[in-house]
């Protein structure tokens, strides 16, 4: 009996593998003589590990992450040439490989920072390498990635120092605009006291009354509109009668 989502292939001791796959379902063989031989042609997964270097010579932890299944009308060949355990034979052996090579491609930092493109190129050899032996990938992903402890704490050096250059820019940018607020401000206030000078030797003292009138109205006006503040007229004279001491 061949269950949901496997397949059978038939030894036969006189005829060798059966080149025929059986699917889901009831089948009959002769005893004694024919072997069926069960596989899972749905997608399996295998955790590879592995410690390589890079092309700067880091040392690091990859564990990669393959989903395959066999190409199913190929199981008569994978039997016959690899037998029923092909994937504990093979997909180890071509991880390791490809996943040496295509590291060694790469410094850690890009490994950090190009890890989707990284993966992909892995996957890409991968799948290269796993059709020679009738075998499909259907995904393969980096789940594990680290770097040794000197490494990692280089890097976490480098952010900082990267920030704190960041930040130190961001401050002299600011002071540079704080500097130029400050000469637009001398311009502007310069160009007004030239003005005003322009006005004085060209209309007189005029000028200088009519802005001590505009200020004593400002004054006046914020005066009035303080409750603590009385006005007295310039014109009466208030006086207070102190009683005399006898």
């Amino acid at each position: 009996v061949v269950d949901g989502g496997e397949r059978g292939v038939v030894f036969d001791r006189f005829k060798g593998v059966v080149d025929k796959v059986y699917g889901e379902g009831m089948h009959f063989i002769i005893p004694f003589i024919q072997t069926p031989n069960i596989f899972e042609v749905r997608s399996r997964y295998q955790l590879i590990h592995s410690r390589t270097g890079t092309r700067d010579l880091q040392t690091v932890d990859l564990a990669l992450r393959i989903l395959y299944r066999p190409v199913e009308e190929k199981l008569p060949d994978i039997l016959n040439n690899l037998g029923i355990d092909y994937d504990k034979r093979i997909i180890p052996s071509i991880g390791q490989e490809v996943l040496k090579s295509s590291v060694a491609q790469y410094n850690a930092e890009q490994l950090l920072t190009q890890r989707e493109k990284v993966s992909l190129e892995i996957k890409d050899d991968l799948a290269k390498r796993a059709r020679d032996f009738d075998i499909v990938l259907d995904d393969v992903s980096i789940t594990h990635l680290k770097f040794s402890p000197e490494f990692a704490a280089a890097i976490e050096q480098k952010q900082v120092a990267q920030q704190m250059a960041e930040r130190s820019k961001f401050i002299v940018m600011q002071r540079e605009e704080e500097k130029k607020a400050s000469i637009l401000r001398a311009e502007g206030e310069s160009e007004g006291a030239r003005l005003i000078a322009e006005a004085i030797n060209k209309h007189g003292k005029g000028l200088v009354a009519l802005r001590k009138i505009e200020a004593a109205q400002h004054i006046a006006e914020t005066l009035s509109a303080s409750p603590n503040v009385t006005f007295v007229s310039g014109n009466t004279l208030n006086m207070l009668q102190i009683p005399a001491h006898r």
